[in-house]
């Protein structure tokens, strides 16, 4: 299991509540180490993209009568590239919810 993604995530959300809490963005991710968010969720994008070319282009090759691609292999990438799409969406949806609360509180 990858757990890099899992890491950047917690050690960004630690840096939105160092600056939530007052202290300073750029000492809290200087500590941490923490990477832009903005490069976290396009890199994890990239990666679903390319789960779902890699399992399109299996199944290409098996539908074209290529031999060398196994059946059971060509639908586990095709069902890993849905899934890691579906969480995708998820995580999109919590965004937005998140982004629409911080939009409708009051200063």
């Amino acid at each position: 299991m990858d757990t890099k993604g899992i890491e950047q995530m917690l050690s960004l959300l630690r840096t939105t509540a160092a600056q939530a809490s007052g202290k300073t963005a750029e000492s809290s991710a200087a500590e941490s180490g923490a990477p832009d968010f903005a490069e976290v969720l396009r890199g994890s994008i990239d990666k679903v993209n390319e789960t779902q070319q890699s399992a399109n282009q299996m199944a290409e090759k098996l539908a074209a009568g290529d031999t060398s691609q196994n059946l059971h292999e060509v639908m586990i990438a095709l069902q890993t590239a849905s899934v890691s799409f579906q969480e995708m969406v998820q995580v999109r949806n919590k965004l937005v919810t998140a982004y629409q609360d911080m939009m409708n509180m009051q200063v």
